[in-house]
């Protein structure tokens, strides 16, 4: 099955794989299949089946079936078993590197990046195995003690995006597996390969059948089918606030818990007192890597006007220099996902331009010689008066960032936290009284403080506000994948 991967990422004619469900993979129905285009060419690297509600509910069903058995399985034994699927990941990095960029378009150094993130979330998971704690307490009342215990849900699904389609898929398995849950993974339709090489890798490492079930197909038909369906105990999903939404409310009919890493606009703010050249690369990384298609990317800017002409002098030379191009050739920019999303920020660009926003440095949409085939879109900045404009309060997932010039910290606070969105911020200052006083005052889950971004496994990642509800990684999150059961022992 690896081989069949190895194919698809290096192109040619395109291979063809079936759903992956109670430990078997379904045969490769030659009907309504989804095409995975590589996003730096056109071209079609592979299909994987259109699935359907009925393939939704065998999913279901599978890890229903299993789940009691695994549940029952040691934590240590469930640890030990992910510990190996992230043995599998970090023997077969190359490879899925590989997967990563040929579906999804990230130059291969970051996609290397990627697959080291997808065995650092397995591994950190399995090493919770040992951890997981329940608590004994006094009651009111004589001979008796109140116990409450971790249990599991019961059956998880994982709805996950298109832009690190192997380290979320990672990121939301591992826990749920050593929890004691099941697990059935829809991956986005953009991005399926990888999901569907790491179930290959959990079945070849020995994971039981239906612990880990890989369905594919749109949203629409089969993530609403896995959300809805009274066996799907747990949802975690991260993706766009509009899908967030629409999930929310698909699973509100029967109360079920739903956690969503939703969308972000995140704040970059530089105050008079910061080291503007580290504060600039950080900038820079922020915004471009991936081609800025991540949700924690520097979005929008907000620069104390003592060092404004200073900052922006050096954060546009950078972005000139920065090479976009071929992702196997480790550029700085890829390729945008897909066509629609470059047309997406085109018309957030044009928009904003209407408004008043002042265009300091125009890449804009690149569609000629080695550009013309692909999505590609070349680092732009703009010069905002303040947030009213389009690019300063929409999502742009992309390497654009508008720039608002401040006057002190409080307005820059102020600009910050007006947004529907609260998943993470940056902050550049020397001053400790302003650490403490964002602490109290930024609306946002995660702060990067005189950091570039990059959330660390311990750590909790969780959106405030449209942002989502719940969170990921580290002991918190772990903590997610658990229902709370209480228990009133009397031994009088």
């Amino acid at each position: 099955m690896l081989d069949k991967f190895k194919a698809a990422a290096m192109a040619g004619t395109p291979s063809h794989f079936g759903m992956f469900i109670d430990g078997a993979w379904l045969p490769e129905a030659k009907a309504d299949r989804v095409e995975v285009e590589n996003p730096a060419t056109g071209e079609v690297v592979a299909t994987v089946p259109g699935g359907s509600a009925d393939h939704a509910q065998a999913a279901l069903d599978a890890a229903s079936k299993a789940q009691p058995g695994w549940a029952a399985t040691p934590a240590p034994e469930r640890g030990r078993l992910v510990g190996l699927l992230a043995d599998a990941v970090r023997d077969n990095r190359e490879l899925l590197a590989h997967v990563v960029v040929a579906e999804q378009g990230k130059p291969l150094n970051q996609a290397t990046g990627e697959i080291g993130a997808t065995e650092v979330f397995l591994r950190y998971a399995a090493e919770s195995a040992r951890r997981i704690e329940g608590d004994i307490m006094p009651s009111d009342a004589a001979s008796e003690e109140i116990w409450i215990r971790r249990v599991p849900y019961g059956v998880v699904v994982g709805l996950t995006a298109w832009n690190y389609p192997a380290a979320l898929t990672a990121r939301k398995l591992g826990p749920a597996l050593v929890a004691g849950n099941s697990f059935v993974l829809k991956a986005h339709e953009f991005t399926p390969l990888s999901g569907l090489a790491i179930a290959a890798l959990a079945e070849k490492v020995g994971i039981p059948a239906g612990v880990f079930n890989v369905v594919t197909g749109t949203g629409r038909s089969v993530g609403q089918a896995l959300v809805e369906s009274p066996d799907s105990d747990l949802v975690t999903m991260t993706g766009s606030t509009r899908a967030g939404r629409e999930i929310y409310a698909s699973g509100a009919a029967r109360i079920k818990p739903i956690r969503l890493e939703l969308g972000g606009k995140a704040p970059f703010i530089v105050m008079e007192d910061a080291d503007i050249d580290r504060a600039v690369e950080s900038a820079i990384t922020a915004r471009y890597t991936n081609c800025g298609q991540i949700c924690t990317c520097n979005e929008r800017m907000y620069l104390h006007r003592a060092i404004a002409e200073e900052f922006i002098q050096k954060f546009i030379a950078r972005s000139k220099a920065l090479v976009v191009g071929d992702p196997l050739s480790n550029p700085d920019i890829g390729p945008k996902i897909s066509g629609p999303e470059v047309d997406k920020i085109v018309d957030i660009v044009a928009r904003s331009t209407e408004a008043g926003a002042e265009v300091l440095l125009e890449g804009g949409r690149l569609t000629e010689g080695a550009y013309a085939r692909g999505n590609w879109y070349a680092p732009t900045v703009l010069l905002a008066k303040d947030n009213a404009v389009p690019a300063m309060r929409e999502e742009i997932f992309g390497p654009v960032v508008p720039i608002v010039i401040v006057d002190d910290f409080e307005e820059a606070l102020a600009l910050a936290n007006d947004s529907e969105f609260g998943l993470s911020a940056y902050v550049y200052t020397g001053n400790l009284k302003r650490l403490m006083r964002l602490t109290e005052g930024l609306n946002f889950g995660e702060i990067y403080f005189n950091r570039t971004n990059g959330e660390l496994v311990q750590g909790f990642h969780s959106g405030w506000g449209q942002s989502g509800i719940g969170g990921e990684d580290g002991r918190y999150g772990l903590d997610g994948y658990f229902q709370k059961k209480t228990m009133y022992v009397n031994w009088s």
